[in-house]
């Protein structure tokens, strides 16, 4: 092996190295100063308590309104994206000319760098107004509104890594289809999206998480309200727009009330690491049904 391919494993080996280290001082960090919170707050009621009130005179630290806010929004978004997405991406790689997949694909893939803050006010200011011709009752402040445009956010996650999940499925797996006498439609939803679940699933993987630490449109648009509710029409706060309250300087550094931002935090970092590791483990399975 010579020097420069010597060099290039190092640099390689450390860009490596360097990710891992991120990763564990950002957990670190958020272990020392949660445990901080924990030495004064029971770590049961902050698991089961379904009040948040740490900046009030009555204060109560329970989660539980945050995380059902946070899943609330995020499983509204994923319900949005992922037929959405999953349509786009059958239809460019199955149905759609190469000419036009050339010009659409790239397309979409713009709502994927438009920035969030925009994303919050369409949603504040457009789509809360349109859902209240048909939802009366709606609150200015909502989970629907937020979720639906987080949806529209991330739908470039799936639509265009799950045509690349079914541009990479061999053409031979389509031609016998086909030669089965399968209309395009049966080929396209029997043949090519099973063989292509477990790219589609890290897709959603990478969309889910997205969603879920998304922090400006929800800020924006779904209100400052902790409540402990599945409810979409009413408002509702989610971890990252609570941390992003809280960090914005009105709260004393040392405080109970601001080490609150890194139990949160916490619990947000396990809730991503639940959920991930539940898609992947559903990813496997199906890799192993279809290989």
């Amino acid at each position: 092996m010579n020097i420069k391919e010597k060099i290039i494993e190092k640099v390689l080996a450390f860009c490596a190295l360097l990710t891992i280290l991120t990763t564990v001082g950002i957990i670190a960090v958020l272990l020392f100063e949660a445990i901080g919170f924990f030495r004064e707050v029971s770590i049961v009621d902050f698991l089961t308590g379904t009040e948040w009130t740490p900046l009030f005179a009555d204060k109560n630290y329970g989660i539980l309104p945050l995380v059902s806010g946070t899943l609330l929004t995020t499983f509204i978004a994923i319900a949005v994206a992922l037929p959405v997405g999953l349509t786009i991406a059958i239809y460019l790689n199955e149905y759609a000319p190469k000419r036009f997949r050339k010009v659409l694909k790239p397309l979409l893939e713009v709502l994927a760098v438009v920035p969030t803050v925009v994303y919050g006010f369409f949603a504040l200011m457009i789509v809360t107004p349109f859902l209240k011709v048909f939802i009366p009752d709606l609150a200015g402040f909502n989970a629907l509104s937020p979720g639906i445009v987080m949806g529209i956010m991330i739908i470039p996650f799936v639509s265009s890594l799950s045509e690349d999940a079914l541009a990479a499925v061999p053409d031979s797996l389509r031609k016998a289809s086909y030669g089965m006498g399968s209309t395009r439609f049966q080929t396209a939803f029997r043949v090519m999206v099973p063989a292509a679940s477990s790219g589609i699933m890290v897709s959603i993987i990478l969309a889910l998480s997205r969603a879920i630490g998304e922090t400006m449109i929800v800020a924006i648009a779904a209100g400052q309200t902790p409540v402990f509710t599945f409810d979409p029409t009413v408002p509702i706060e989610t971890i990252t727009a609570y941390i992003v309250k809280v960090s914005s300087g009105d709260v004393p550094q040392g405080t109970i009330a601001y080490k609150t931002i890194f139990a949160a935090g916490i619990t947000l970092f396990v809730v991503t690491f639940i959920l991930n590791n539940i898609s992947f483990w559903i990813k496997n399975r199906y890799q192993e049904k279809y290989e």
